[in-house]
Order: C-alpha cells, then sequence, then structure tokens
C-alpha cells in the first residue's frame, strides 16, 4: 500500500516523539533478549508512560501484550509494533471524525474555540478559517479574546491575510458583545461557517468559565441551536496536563471536539493516545507545524506510524 502525504508528513513532524519512543523500546530486545520477560514488560510500560500515552493506556497495551505473549512469542521490534499498532489503533479510531460543514444547517455554522493561554489557540481559529474557505465555503472570524493585549490585532493580520473578515472590538471589551455582534453581522451576510476566538486564560480560571457561559447565552438568543461546535485547543507538550484541561472545559462549557497543536515540537505525543482514551471526543485536528496548511485533520493510520514507525 503506497504511503500517503499524510503518514510522511507526520512521519517527519512527529520525530521527537518517534525517536525517544524507538530509543527506549529498543532496549527491549538487546543481545540474548529472546522474549520479554517480566522486567521487559514493565520496562515496556515505562516507556509508554515516559512518550505520555498515560498510565491507563500504557497498562492496558502491556496487558495485551502480555495476553498475546502466551501464545505468540514477540521476539522483534517488529512483533512488538504489530501488537501496539493494533491497541492504539483500536483506542484511536473512535476518535476519527471529520468536522464537515453541515450544508443542510441554518447559516451560519457557529464554531466557538476555547483552551488556556498559549496553545495556539488564535492561530488554530486562523488555520481553521482557511480550511473552510479551501471548500468554498465564506468564512467570518470574531475576535472575543478581548484579554489578550495583542490577540485582536493577530486575529485582524490573520485575516488581511487570508480575506476573511474579522468582526472586532477594542480591547477589554465584553467578549459576550463582540460574539453578538458577530452573530449578528454573519447573519447579516449569509457567511456560512462564523469561528469566534474565546479567551485563553487557566482552566482553573472560573472568570474564564463564566465569561464563556455568558458568551454561550449571548449566542443562543440569536440562534437557539448554536453554538454548532465547542473546539478545545490543547498543546500536545503540556503532556497529561491536557487531560485535566479537557475534563475541566468539558464540564464547564460542553466541548464537542479537540485540536490538539504543536506536535512537531515534542517528545509527548502520545498524549493523543490518553484523551482519545479518557474522553471518547473527536480529534478533529492536529497541529504540525506553523504553516497555515499544517492544521491537519486527524488521521489515526498516519499517526500510529508516525509514532511508533513502520515495523508490523
Amino acid at each position: 500500500m503506497p504511503e500517503s502525504d499524510e503518514t510522511r508528513g507526520l512521519f517527519a513532524r512527529l520525530k521527537k516523539t518517534r525517536e525517544s519512543l524507538a530509543a527506549n523500546l529498543s532496549g527491549l530486545f538487546g543481545p540474548g533478549s529472546a522474549v520479554l520477560d517480566d522486567a521487559a514488560f514493565e520496562d515496556l510500560g515505562d516507556q509508554l508512560i515516559l512518550a505520555d500515552l498515560g498510565v491507563e493506556v500504557s497498562t492496558q497495551i502491556v496487558a495485551t501484550l502480555r495476553r498475546q505473549a502466551v501464545s505468540t512469542r514477540v521476539e522483534t521490534k517488529e512483533q512488538l509494533n504489530s501488537v501496539l499498532r493494533m491497541k492504539l489503533l483500536e483506542i484511536l479510531q473512535p476518535s476519527v471524525r471529520p468536522l464537515d460543514f453541515p450544508a443542510a444547517s441554518a447559516k451560519p455554522w457557529v464554531v466557538v474555540m476555547v483552551g488556556v493561554n498559549g496553545v495556539g489557540k488564535t492561530t488554530t481559529a486562523a488555520k481553521l478559517a482557511h480550511w473552510f474557505t479551501q471548500q468554498d465555503l465564506k468564512v467570518m472570524l470574531g475576535a472575543c479574546d478581548t484579554y489578550r493585549a495583542a490577540a485582536i490585532e493577530q486575529l485582524q493580520v490573520w485575516g488581511q491575510r487570508l480575506a476573511v473578515p474579522v468582526i472586532a472590538q477594542q480591547r477589554g471589551a465584553d467578549a459576550a458583545a463582540v460574539a453578538h455582534d458577530a452573530l449578528n453581522s454573519a447573519q447579516a451576510r449569509s457567511v456560512d461557517v462564523l469561528i469566534i476566538d474565546s479567551a485563553g486564560r487557566q482552566h482553573v480560571n472560573t472568570e474564564l468559565m463564566e465569561q464563556l457561559r455568558k458568551m454561550n447565552r449571548v449566542i443562543q438568543r440569536l440562534d437557539g441551536s448554536a453554538p454548532h461546535e465547542t473546539l478545545l485547543v490543547v498543546d500536545a507538550a503540556t503532556g497529561q496536563n491536557a487531560l485535566a484541561q479537557v475534563g475541566a472545559f468539558a464540564a464547564s462549557v460542553g466541548v464537542t471536539g479537540l485540536c490538539v497543536t504543536k506536535l512537531d515540537g515534542t517528545a509527548r505525543g502520545g498524549v493523543l493516545v490518553a484523551l482519545a482514551q479518557k474522553f471518547q471526543l473527536p480529534i478533529y485536528f492536529v497541529g504540525v507545524g506553523e504553516s497555515v496548511n499544517d492544521l491537519r485533520p486527524f488521521d489515526a493510520e498516519a499517526f500510529v506510524t508516525a509514532l511508533i514507525g513502520e515495523g508490523g
């Protein structure tokens, strides 16, 4: 089966995670090691945890490998990769769902971007706008992060670059009021997709969560079915802290899907597996670089190959 462009791209971008994991796993098959013994199984679990797959997922994978080793001897890295691949795909495949614009829905289709500060939320909102415009959809951005000094200007620069209108007010304005204006304008202009960039602060910040809930209430006064998607942006480099962020935002504002950014800059890309296992949310996109085209729909097959290599 020919290797896809997606697989090749992710393979290159997930180099840090793969090399870290491969270097550790290769030690399990040292000279004279015919099979994986108890010590090797324990080491395998440790290495998976270090790659940020999480304790629960790592324990499950090791248990699966132990069971298989009873009936089928696992003697090579290729055989190990085969078992890892099977288990990882079993966990990840349910999270593979496309973010498709529903043509039959009332316009605009409202997407709210949420997340803590520093995860690349505003940039991801812009890249998502580009992704929709490539489908010949009419897109608008709402600059509702009125808290961070440069967020409004950053989104406006992206809007000019992408030829996408941006609805904004001055810094410190009420985010809900900006969202109201953006949705009003999007309805008047028959926009297909309205992407709202919200303020990013720590997930334990109760003021931020209340601001998001208020913004949603205002949006729903104009369209009772909106927001249609609430996408949480998490940074892969934060590792297991991403799980706490998803839990907090899901409990407060009802997350419908995830965008996982900065996979190219970390050796901790295995956190996607932990996220998929714990929350069963769609992982709509992964960010693998700075380019506007580096927001990619999540492909579990390509990701697993990029994570553990071609063996198996």
